[in-house]
């Protein structure tokens, strides 16, 4: 299968790469550009990404881009609980592949907090993400099972944070096939990016595009959130 075998939604496109680092180097002059044209526009510019180890090779290459960095805001579409020291944060990962050379003059917001419970944590992040600007450019991965950020199937606040009038900006998450405890953006929040990109590799994560394609309910693949004008889909086999 290839991606140009998809039918896809009016006002959405999808871009093929031949390998790996073709598709890590298109996507970072796409954001790069975005940005660009953010900060020309408005005087800065706002990037939201996903962690995970997809992105590795797009942030190292985002990160050599020429850039006014000092007028960037980098931030998290979803975090697991754990220290930013720990080898699953996803804001250690940032740190590492992106925010570094000129890049390291971005400034950044993170979903971690430090509190007793999850959900403190969350109410904490829910207010510092209250200063977060418009997001000019959002970088969205995608599971084999469909989710999206954090956005689990079956986590038990799945459906307050996929509705469209959903007061809170960040939800604590459970992802039911891993221990870790997760913190989210929620849909209104990532939903309003001036710019998403959804970024995927492989014949499998292909597979579930298609089937997130298909019609079926939100909850049961939440990346059907965000399959709708306007969509950016960059994919490598």
């Amino acid at each position: 299968m290839a991606i140009s075998d998809l039918e896809l939604p009016t006002g959405v496109v999808a871009r093929s790469d031949a390998s790996a680092e073709a598709h890590a180097d298109a996507l970072a002059l796409r954001v790069a550009d975005a940005l660009r044209q953010a900060i020309d526009n408005r005087g800065s510019a706002t990037l939201v990404v996903s962690g995970g180890r997809s992105p590795v090779a797009f942030f190292d290459a985002l990160a050599q881009q020429p850039l006014d960095w000092r007028q960037v805001l980098v931030s998290l579409a979803d975090e697991r609980w754990v220290p930013v020291n720990h080898a699953s944060s996803n804001e250690a990962l940032v740190r590492r592949h992106l925010l570094r050379g000129a890049a390291s003059e971005a400034k950044f917001l993170g979903l971690y907090r430090v509190a007793g419970s999850l959900e403190q944590a969350a109410e904490l992040a829910d207010a510092a993400f209250a200063e977060l600007p418009p997001i000019d450019v959002l970088v969205l991965g995608m599971g084999d099972d469909g989710h999206t950020a954090s956005l689990f199937p079956d986590s038990p606040n799945l459906d307050q944070a996929l509705r469209a009038d959903c007061p809170r900006r960040v939800l604590p998450m459970q992802a039911p096939s891993q221990p870790t405890q997760r913190l989210t953006l929620t849909l209104p929040l990532l939903a309003g990016a001036r710019l998403p990109l959804l970024a995927i590799q492989g014949q499998a994560k292909l597979a579930t595009l298609a089937e997130a394609l298909a019609p079926g309910e939100m909850a049961s693949m939440p990346i059907r959130a965000f399959l709708h004008s306007p969509l950016e889909i960059y994919w490598c086999p």
